[in-house]
């Protein structure tokens, strides 16, 4: 009995020492490690079992023993790109990863225009020419499938399980920037280059940055306390909203016996105050947190009466329910989300008509931003923007709403970018901000963090190129202001003023019509510039002309260019367009504008004491300066 108790452990613990390794989709068949560098690999295995890792570039071997846990890692040093090779893994049992490369390794991320297909659902430029022609076996892809997680993990799913091939089949579906990017990098520097992909269409960057990094942020403070709270234990979702919405109804004078009166047409709003919308309501109400409303009277025109109409009410800050004279015609939680409401036929009538909405505002700023406008079809529209009558219902914390989806913060990077950490990778391309249009200045600060949380988590200063947005909308005939323009000058002043950061323009390759332009190879060819001047070292213009100072003379302003190599050109051959001119007044107006070496004069009848210029200020702006090399300038405003 004694002999059979032995024997059957010993074969208990044979079995237990020949389980397999179990790998992340980061190491399968196929995989591209970087170059000539010291790059962990992990994996989990049987409790303090002796792992070994050689890999068939060096014959050597590496050693660690799994923790209780199981997890283990081991460094290995790469050689120049080259390959293929193979990578033998095993605690007992061996693993074997196949047609391994060395090279150059790139993370690219964003939302849907880094996510945006070759094929598929995009449909880039010249499609078919390019999946027929994309036999690039040098070239391995990797796409993260699409993960949200309320707490950081360690793991995640590969789409096809690893690393592909590069292949007429494999790029249909795969990143068309991230793709021509990697096809630049190959064709250029002669390596194989690793591409992963962590994207996701519609998601917003505050999603994608740690939970520690967003913690500086006072706007979303009281959000991460709810996911810190509800990540660390089982929530009954449902009931917690419940209860939110009961606190919040008890708060609201603008309810009786829980029913909304302050959005009734005949109530009396004389004595609300003046606010005026798109516009932070604590300018009116400083330090605001609850319930406000508003009511905004409009007149219908007679051949609107019986026709449906579009009521477009912007980004509400935080949720709204909205009435049209007295019926509730849509609510919305979130401020990252626009809102538009379809109102019935039967219920418009010509004359007056009153829209209300209430706002609750969990923290942080609010109010209302985006075009606000009434419309019953093209080019048929009232706005709603301006003077709005204001009461505050309750002054009081309220605490924000939860629904899981990917633009609740932190959770893309917690289920898709803190997984792929410690893998060594040479740098990351960024595609990403149109769903933070509206949030600008905000948008200022969260950039940058991004940037410095996933450098901390990675422990290394890597390059990162980012996409700035490109034309898009309806071309403007006047100078004004745009919310486009304005975060596109979030990400061009994070570009100039954090290291080791660079930015493709591309406000000349845009689509008025379809957010998600076509000529992707042009992006990714922008990016590939950035990386080989600025991460290869090669001799050549990666960027268009640079705006750096200005300064006013009599009645012109004098702007100075850097980046302005083969010198300051015009892209049709035609005057310089694009610039606008401001005095004291504040208001721009289309200025004459003269090129003169690496200098632009500009200059209106309309403005005799110049402050301030703007160049491509718009959505969808015309504008044409580039440089020698054919590059564009970006969009800019002077201080003022």
């Amino acid at each position: 009995m004694y002999k059979w108790i032995i024997l059957m452990s010993g074969l208990f613990a044979s079995l237990t020492a020949c389980a397999k390794v179990k790998l992340s989709p980061l190491f399968s068949d196929n995989m591209v490690l970087q170059q000539e560098a010291e790059v962990p690999v992990w994996g989990k295995a049987s409790p303090e079992m002796r792992v070994i890792v050689i890999p068939s570039w060096s014959g050597e071997k590496y050693e660690n023993i799994a923790d209780r846990t199981g997890n283990w890692k081991v460094n290995i040093k790469t050689p120049k790109a080259g390959g293929p090779y193979h990578l033998e893994i095993t605690d007992g049992e061996k693993v074997r990863l196949e047609n391994v490369m060395i090279g150059e390794v790139w993370l690219c991320s964003g939302q849907s225009n880094m996510q945006m297909p070759v094929e598929g659902w995009g449909k880039v430029k010249n499609y078919q020419q390019e999946v027929a022609q994309a036999n690039y076996p040098d070239i391995r892809l990797m796409t993260v499938s699409n993960t949200i997680s309320l707490s950081p993990s360690q793991e995640f799913t590969a789409v096809g399980g690893g690393w592909q091939v590069c292949s007429s089949g494999t790029i249909r579906e795969f990143s068309a920037t991230a793709y021509f990017f990697g096809r630049e990098i190959a064709r250029t520097q002669q390596v194989p280059v690793g591409l992963i992909c962590a994207h996701w269409g519609g998601t917003n960057i505050e999603s994608w940055i740690s939970a520690q990094a967003l913690g500086e942020v006072p706007d979303f403070v009281e959000q991460l306390k709810l996911i810190r709270r509800l990540g660390n234990k089982d929530c009954d979702l449902q009931a917690e909203e419940e209860q939110r919405q009961a606190k919040i109804l008890s708060l609201d004078k603008g309810m009786r016996n829980g029913k909304p009166f302050w959005n009734t047409l005949s109530y009396n709003d004389e004595g609300w105050i003046s606010h005026s919308f798109p516009g932070n309501i604590e300018k009116t109400f400083p330090d605001f947190d609850g319930i406000v409303w508003g009511r905004k009277t409009v007149d219908i025109p007679e051949q609107w009466e019986g026709k449906t109409l579009s009521l477009h009410m912007g980004y509400v800050d935080d949720e709204d329910i909205t009435y049209f004279n007295g019926i509730e015609i849509g609510s919305t939680k979130g401020y990252t989300r626009s809102r538009t409401y379809e109102i019935p036929g039967n219920l418009v009538k010509a004359g007056k008509a009153v829209i209300t909405v209430r706002i609750v505002d969990t923290g942080g700023g609010c109010g209302i931003g985006g075009e606000m406008k009434l419309s019953k079809d093209v080019g048929d529209w009232i706005l709603i923007s301006g003077e709005w009558k204001c009461k505050v219902a309750a002054q009081s914390h309220i605490d924000p709403v939860f629904e899981m989806n990917p633009n609740v913060q932190t959770v893309l990077y917690n289920g898709m970018i803190h997984p792929l950490a410690p893998y060594k990778f040479r740098g990351v391309i960024w595609y990403q901000g149109e769903n933070n249009v509206g949030r600008a200045t905000q948008y200022r600060i969260l950039l940058p963090l991004l940037i410095q949380s996933w450098r901390e988590e990675w422990g290394n200063d890597f390059p990162f190129y980012l996409v700035q947005l490109a034309n898009y909308l309806e071309r403007a005939d006047e100078p004004g202001d745009s919310q486009w323009a304005e975060l596109r000058e979030a990400q061009r002043q994070t570009a100039l003023y954090y290291d080791n950061v660079g930015m493709a323009v591309t406000i000349d390759i845009g689509d008025m019509n379809d957010i998600h332009p076509k000529n992707k190879q042009e992006v990714g060819r922008r990016l590939a510039l950035l990386a080989r001047a600025d991460t290869y070292g090669e001799r050549i213009v990666c960027s268009g002309p640079v705006y750096q100072t200005y300064r006013v003379k009599g009645d012109k302003v004098i702007l100075s260019f850097e980046c302005a190599d083969g010198g300051l050109k015009t892209s049709d051959g035609k005057k310089l367009t694009g610039f606008a001119i401001a005095g004291i007044d504040g208001k721009y107006h289309w200025a004459e504008a003269e090129i003169c070496g690496n200098e632009i004069i500009v200059s209106s009848e309309m403005v005799k004491h110049p402050l301030a210029v703007r160049y491509g200020w718009g959505d969808n702006p015309t504008c044409n300066l580039i440089n020698g090399a054919g590059l564009p300038a970006s969009s800019f405003q002077t201080l003022r």
